[in-house]
């Protein structure tokens, strides 16, 4: 899960961790009042632009985006179903947008850098008992899961082509969710085998503060998956 980092050097590797994550989070909260299908097709473009900044490797890595379509194609039926195409279009140019920006920075963002940047931020945490890194660490992990869902969606629809000769389209969604929560069980073992977030994981006294061997133990985990 998270060797989706890229090692090749691009302009987007050198903007900070904290840069790019509030940027995300400023993303998220300019797409939602916007109500113009245009705009938001052009949000999307853009957001399309930073794969091409890094390259063969970027392009590659967007192509292997390809179960998103499947993703968006639910969220559009359904809305479709239950309330408006309308609707739907907008919430999935919406998503869209987000998950690409997400998996563009887990690409151009080591964990390590992206957690240091988060702990400031929650550093107030700290008053009501809670451990900041681990804190920063779950939130780490929640952006790092949105190209690895996306990437086992696209996965399954190989496989049940394969099969089948047809589309999954929503008989994969169950499937999905069961392989996510597989994944997560997997990382969560990962850290447990590694003392959880404490006390070297945490930061605390006696411990390094950094996450060392955690990437091995998670690309461990997508060998396997």
């Amino acid at each position: 899960m998270i060797g989706l980092y890229l090692e090749k050097r691009s302009p987007l590797h050198l903007v900070p961790a904290g840069w790019k994550l509030l940027a995300l989070a400023l993303a998220s909260l300019v797409l939602f009042p916007l109500r113009d299908p245009i705009v938001l097709l052009a949000c999307l473009a853009v957001s399309l632009s930073g794969y091409a900044l890094l390259g063969r490797q970027g392009l590659a890595a967007l192509r292997a985006l390809r179960a998103l379509a499947l993703i968006l194609a639910f969220v559009l039926g359904l809305h479709a179903v239950l309330g408006s195409f309308q609707t739907g279009l907008l919430v999935a140019l919406r998503l869209a947008t987000l998950f690409l920006l997400a998996s563009l920075i887990t690409l151009t963002t080591r964990m390590d850098d992206m957690i240091d940047a988060l702990r400031p931020v929650l550093r107030p945490a700290t008053w009501v008992g809670l451990s900041e890194r681990r804190l920063a660490l779950a939130i780490a992990l929640v952006i790092r899961f949105t190209p690895v869902i996306v990437d086992m969606g696209s996965r399954l629809q190989e496989a049940h082509r394969a099969r089948s000769g047809r589309k999954g389209h929503v008989k994969l969604v169950a499937p999905l969710c069961l392989q996510a929560l597989n994944a997560a069980d997997h990382v969560a073992e990962a850290l447990a085998a590694r003392g959880g977030a404490a006390p070297e994981l945490a930061g605390e006294p006696g411990g390094t503060g950094r996450l060392e061997g955690r990437e091995g133990d998670a690309d461990q985990m997508d060998t396997n998956r």
